[in-house]
């Protein structure tokens, strides 16, 4: 056996060993993820501070964002349940579209607010109105939530402008307009197959556990079953959605100040640090204490005791993420994607299949969506530019459908479902690993279609 086939073998036993380890032996899913990386690093030959150090630093990349991120989204999250938000927003929805269509009304909404925020962001501002709805209508946590993560998924690994997308378009020299126009052809049947038509389905066979942990501090009871007499009570849906909204807006702001204004302009700079999602979700945050708690009468300790309790149940999914991402750059510092990558250069498929290939190879090898969607695009777009006759634009689409395929155990997303929904390992892999690999399928299957029609 070569020492590449060695390395691809140990990095899927690994993979089976943490699934055996966190479904059968029960182990805690930290212990089993800092124990899988360091014996991964250790088979694949790395020294073994090589291993703890790589580990430490995917750890550490991960949380520097993600743990600000969920922490200020979840206070966000927080105060839109007490005051009202939440629940306004859910029953306008419900009363626009109808209980029996409010999931397709989430994945519509999801996408259009997905398009210019970071997954996490996006599912940290709007996982209160899946509490809030679930509680209302008694639905199905999970008929409700794949919608969501479904629209947050498919323009996050398709359209700009995701980072990777637009590393990306750069990469194969694609029109970033025909991109998100192509995009938008390609990644709304694609949500909805994945969202709620699959969501509808799998929640007949799914049951959750009845105490949600995170739903307790993201939805407000003594609301959602108030009645209509009750209703003055709560904030107007306008100011509401346009809490939401707020870092949604700063994020295009800054998108569309680079696109226009000089790279010193002082505007630039300004709309860019506001357009940061660090600081769009903290100005949001801000703004929600004078458009919500102090609409509602909140006191500052009250605002301050909400803070508070709603990170409790953070720590379990922030530390569970962390090693989900250390886990995944032992993976990526052993070597496998370059293995993937190895594999790859000697195709001789068609560029579209070879894009998509590439990007879920390394996808299910390292777990990142970023990494496997850059990785290809680099790996593809010389190959690509050798074989003229396929748009340059429908190379990113494959290769971002490729890069969402079969998120598993090493993947932070996985772990953030997980928690969030209080489901076990077995129900993750059966609701957001399929609802993922539904994506990346669906996603290949329409960008062909629409190869054949351009």
């Amino acid at each position: 056996m070569t020492p590449d086939a060695r390395l691809l073998l140990y990095a899927f036993g690994a993979v089976a060993l943490l699934i055996a380890l966190i479904a059968y032996f029960k182990l805690h899913p930290l212990i089993a993820l800092t124990s899988v990386s360091l014996v991964m690093g250790a088979a694949a030959g790395m020294p073994l501070g090589a291993a703890v150090k790589a580990f430490q630093d995917g750890v550490g990349a991960a949380l520097g964002f993600i743990a600000i991120v969920v922490g200020i989204g979840t206070m966000l999250g927080k105060v839109m349940a007490e005051s009202g938000a939440a629940a306004r927003i859910a029953t306008t929805l419900i009363e626009r579209f109808g209980e029996r269509r409010v999931h397709w009304a989430l994945m519509v909404v999801a996408f259009i607010l997905g398009i210019p925020v970071f997954f996490h962001v996006g599912f940290v501002l709007l996982i209160p109105l899946v509490f809030t709805i679930a509680r209302r209508t008694g639905m199905s946590l999970i008929k409700i939530g794949i919608p969501l993560v479904a629209g947050l998924s498919v323009v996050h690994g398709m359209l700009p402008p995701h980072p990777a997308a637009m590393l990306a378009v750069s990469a194969f020299n694609a029109d970033i307009g025909r991109t998100i126009v192509y995009g938008l052809l390609v990644g709304l049947p694609t949500a909805a197959l994945a969202g709620p038509v699959y969501g509808a389905w799998v929640a007949r066979r799914i049951a959750l556990p009845a105490e949600n942990p995170m739903a307790i501090q993201l939805s407000r009871s003594d609301v959602i079953t108030a009645d209509s007499s009750d209703s003055p009570r709560l904030p107007s849906f306008s100011m509401s959605i346009f809490t939401v909204l707020v870092p949604v807006i700063l994020m295009l702001l800054a998108t569309t100040a680079d696109s226009m204004l000089d790279a010193r302009s002082a505007v630039r700079v300004a709309l860019h640090f506001a357009g940061n999602p660090i600081v769009a979700l903290l100005i949001a945050l801000l703004f929600s204490f004078w458009s919500l708690a102090r609409a509602q009468h909140f006191t500052r300790e009250q605002v301050l005791k909400f803070c508070n309790d709603c990170l409790a149940p953070t720590a379990t999914i922030l530390l569970v993420i962390g090693a989900g991402a250390g886990f995944n750059q032992v993976l990526v510092s052993s070597g496998v994607g370059r293995v993937v990558a190895d594999m790859a250069r000697g195709s001789h498929a068609s560029p579209i299949l070879l894009a998509w290939t590439v990007a879920a190879l390394i996808r299910v090898a390292t777990g990142s969506a970023t990494v496997a969607m850059t990785t290809a695009a680099g790996i593809v777009a010389p190959i690509a530019s050798s074989m003229p006759g396929t748009r340059a634009e429908l190379l990113v689409l494959a290769t971002g459908a490729g890069s969402l395929v079969l998120s598993h155990v090493n993947d932070s997303g996985f772990w953030l479902i997980k928690e969030f929904f209080n489901m076990t390992v077995q129900q993750t892999l059966k609701t957001w690993t399929v609802a993922e690999t539904i994506i990346g399928v669906a996603g290949l299957t329409f960008t062909l279609l629409l190869s054949r029609l351009l």
